[in-house]
């Protein structure tokens, strides 16, 4: 195979690169910055669709986020590959906040004790554990929305902004170099 590897990562390598990447998180993060400002869309479509993922990161609905991301985007007319993006903002770093700030916010939401049961699966994976976690997916999920929108609307404003910057330096670039205008 073409730039594969010779020897298949163990799953042991494999989880850690899942949890650290193999150069750092910053690369990964210019990486995908970079991705959005380079996209071509509207500032309002690649900020709305970064909003969306970053609001499905909020959900506590971790096998499901891109999806969610895609049907918001898709419902609210923006880019879908933006709202992939925006998904990356829930990482092994982020989700331990993202995930007690939900907890706690949809706790007071909801007017409940904000103490955590113990969740107890020795009995088996399957047998009871939808009981055990369903007392967290609630609150998770009535304060993931209001924490979704909050987070949303930051990154929205951020990304739109750079978004609008780095599409006007583009195209004042393509305006002072003659070749352009010659193709043009």
């Amino acid at each position: 195979m073409l730039f594969g590897r010779r020897t298949p990562p163990q799953w042991g390598e494999k989880l850690r690169v899942w949890i650290w990447p193999r150069r750092n998180w910053s690369r990964s993060t210019r990486y995908v910055a970079y991705r959005l400002w380079r996209l071509r869309a509207t500032p309002h479509a690649i900020a709305l669709g970064c909003a969306s993922g970053v609001f499905a990161s909020c959900t506590p609905f971790l096998g499901a986020h891109f999806i969610l991301a895609g049907i918001l985007a898709w419902i609210t007319r923006s880019s879908i590959l933006a709202s992939a993006l925006g998904t990356f903002f829930g990482n092994p770093l982020t989700f331990p906040f993202i995930w007690i700030a939900s907890f706690q916010l949809g706790n007071w939401a909801l007017g409940q004790d904000s103490k955590v049961t113990e969740i107890d699966l020795s009995g088996g994976i399957f047998t009871k554990s939808l009981d055990q976690i369903l007392p967290l997916i609630k609150p998770m999920t009535v304060g993931g929305v209001p924490l979704g929108i909050a987070m949303g609307a930051i990154v929205y404003f951020i990304v739109k902004k750079a978004s609008e910057g780095y599409q006007s330096k583009q195209r004042q670039q393509r305006g002072l170099n003659p070749s352009h205008q010659a193709q043009a």
